[in-house]
């Protein structure tokens, strides 16, 4: 019995250790907005969940400025949709749920390339994405993200706006969950309630709003908490529409965007990943 007992927990350290070494290294990539965003001091420190960023592809439909802007950029160097707010909102948060909860967070984040031979997307239980109004996932992406689901993994995306950006949006999610319907979360969801009560949300605009004064993008007037749930009723995809969350993160010190954005942004993180590791 004692040597049973002390198995145990030498068993459960070892397979954290294999996760960790598991994991590919740590890897940065020239954003869209930073370029020389400096490393916290134990940014090599290991831990026990690592924000987790997709890589994807970005779509040929002509949408907007951006299409034209990146236009013939290689996803794979950074510097195209996937980065927008990288690296700073993901650090901000990870920051956020070491003082917000117990979970021991990596101080920096994790790119993610579906295409990645190692299978390095299985190490990360929840997976983020921005800007998927512009993403456009290649069929063996699609697959590799269709297993990482149904295999327990969780998923948050963020920040696009409007009806033709979510077009492209869903065009590519019917294909990852063919015949799994896109619903509304309702209120009484354990998203919103695993540390927050999180009832009343209101839209959350990204930085354009200390300029323009407006909470919306485009058409996105109002803010859709939506998702998609597997057969035993786990929320494993949650959609932010016509929000800008990784924006209210990314901001979080800056004086001039307003701290209720931030407020609400923060919280729902929490939520959404804390949901993540508790279903």
């Amino acid at each position: 019995m004692r040597a049973r007992l002390l198995l145990a927990p030498a068993i459960g350290a070892a397979l954290v250790v294999c996760t960790v070494y598991a994991q590919r290294p740590f890897r940065a990539y020239p954003a869209w907005e930073y370029y020389n965003f400096p490393l916290p001091s134990d940014w090599n420190v290991p831990s026990e969940w690592v924000f987790a960023r997709l890589m994807y592809p970005t779509t040929s439909v002509r949408l907007d400025w951006q299409s034209e802007y990146k236009r013939g950029l290689d996803w794979h160097e950074g510097n195209t949709n996937w980065t927008i707010d990288y690296p700073r909102s993901d650090r901000h948060l990870s920051a956020a749920l070491r003082r917000l909860t117990r979970l021991n967070a990596r101080s920096v984040e994790q790119p993610v390339n579906l295409d990645d031979p190692t299978d390095d997307v299985f190490n990360y239980p929840f997976l983020y994405a921005v800007e998927v109004g512009h993403w456009e996932l290649t069929d063996h992406q699609i697959e590799r993200f269709r297993e990482f689901l149904n295999r327990g993994g969780f998923f948050m995306c963020d920040d696009f706006h409007g009806t033709n950006e979510w077009e492209v949006f869903e065009y590519t999610m019917k294909k990852v969950l063919p015949g799994r319907p896109i619903v509304d979360i309702a209120n009484d969801d354990p998203i919103f309630h695993t540390v927050f009560d999180l009832d009343d949300r209101y839209q959350v605009p990204g930085a354009q709003f200390l300029y323009s004064g407006r909470t919306y993008e485009k058409d996105g007037y109002q803010a859709k908490w939506r998702g998609i749930y597997d057969d035993r009723g786990r929320l494993m995809v949650a959609i932010c529409h016509n929000v800008d969350l990784g924006d209210s993160w990314e901001n979080a010190d800056d004086p001039r965007y307003p701290e209720k954005f931030s407020a609400l942004g923060i919280r729902i993180g929490v939520n959404y990943v804390t949901y993540a590791m508790t279903h």
